[in-house]
């Protein structure tokens, strides 16, 4: 029997450590082909790039439409409809929010009246798309927006996508824990990912079995800083405060087939809470979750029963 090739890789791209793992006669040609679009992505979607595209609207806002592509105009759309279902909760115009808190301020609360002066040029209803002319605007001067909370999902579909143009059926992404799966393992088993535990470094809370499903989380454990009260202060900003968001969650684990929606839901309920973020889930069947609540219990969907994996010691409630 011949030996399935194997490709192993990583990079650093989108400001973050992505690795690759892919089993197949072209895995090589594939995953350099990987490389190559997610460097294109990054350069269109990344608001810290002068002539990207994103970089363009935030320039852009308050003077009228720019034309994107039809890339950037898709990742736009979803995040309109994540808005829309989540009523604000989540927003890609937090933008000009998420300079006041980790961009200039990083280790300090901003003051209150410029918290609330930046608060109102968040609202997602101010991005206008136009389908006809895959053209977007931001009605307002000193907007903008930022994918953050989006954009690296997109990305990890596209790359599956990719793959798979090279007749590549076992695969596994990693974009900076972001993680996409394509098919089974070779030997026909699922994938493992292993769910971070919030408070405890290099520790697991446990592990999800997936067979060509994202996972991804988000948590306040990625980037904060305690401030001079003792408060964490974490980088996910709840749009309708203004503050890092205190939902009663610490981490949000979302299980789907598009890391895209994965990675948006994860963000929405983090913010929004299990009680509002649960009702989300009801407008994406066959999307499961694992919450972990600031007294550490951790609670997961029915979907996930059969293929989710505890720590020993680590007791799990179902919902």
């Amino acid at each position: 029997m011949r030996q399935t090739t194997v490709i192993e890789s990583d990079s650093f791209c989108m400001n973050t450590e992505i690795t690759y793992k892919a089993f197949g006669e072209k895995a090589a040609l594939a995953v350099s082909e990987a490389k190559a679009v997610l460097l294109r992505f990054e350069n269109i979607l990344s608001r810290f790039i002068p002539n990207s595209e994103v970089s363009m609207i935030n320039q852009h806002a308050g003077k009228g439409y720019v034309n994107i592509s039809s890339e950037t105009f898709e990742v736009l759309l979803c995040a309109s409809l994540l808005s829309e279902i989540s009523q604000g909760i989540f927003d890609i115009t937090v933008g000009p929010l998420i300079d006041l808190w980790y961009y200039k301020h990083f280790f300090q609360v901003p003051e209150d009246e410029r918290i609330r002066h930046v608060l109102s040029l968040v609202n997602f209803h101010d991005l206008m798309l136009n389908s006809d002319e895959k053209s977007v605007s931001l009605r307002r001067s000193e907007q903008s927006i930022d994918l953050g909370g989006i954009g690296k999902g997109y990305v990890s579909d596209c790359l599956i996508k990719t793959l798979q143009k090279y007749g590549i059926v076992s695969a596994f992404i990693n974009i900076g824990g972001n993680v996409s799966t394509l098919g089974n393992k070779p030997d026909g088993s699922s994938w493992s990912v292993g769910i971070r535990h919030p408070r405890h470094d290099g520790c697991l809370i446990g592990a999800v079995k997936v067979t060509g499903k994202a996972v991804v989380t988000s948590g306040d454990y990625e980037r904060y800083f305690i401030d001079r009260a003792g408060k964490r202060r974490h980088h996910i900003l709840d749009p309708t405060t203004g503050y890092p968001a205190e939902s009663g969650l610490i981490s949000v684990t979302v299980v789907a087939d598009s890391a895209m929606i994965a990675d948006a839901l994860s963000t929405a309920i983090f913010v929004a809470g299990m009680d509002k973020g649960l009702g989300y889930l009801a407008q994406f069947p066959g999307v499961d979750v694992v919450l972990v609540d600031n007294h550490q219990q951790v609670f997961i969907t029915q979907g996930l029963k059969e293929i989710y994996q505890a720590v020993e010691g680590i007791n799990v409630i179902m919902i």
